[in-house]
């Protein structure tokens, strides 16, 4: 499929805004399985330390 301008690629047919919202929602599912693991593991390392300096001055 061709498009004749660039306004006609984002229209996408008339059935631009449901493309575009799914291109959308996938990305943020993407980033949001990339993110939230991270900060996860953060949070499970920083209560690990905390736990490490508590029992060696113990």
């Amino acid at each position: 499929m061709s498009f004749e301008s660039f306004s006609d690629f984002l229209a996408m047919g008339g059935h631009g805004l449901y493309v575009w919202l799914s291109y959308g929602v996938a990305a943020l599912i993407f980033l949001a399985n990339v993110i939230l693991p991270m900060k996860k593991k953060n949070e499970i390392v920083k209560k690990h330390v905390q736990r490490l300096k508590r029992e060696k001055v113990a």
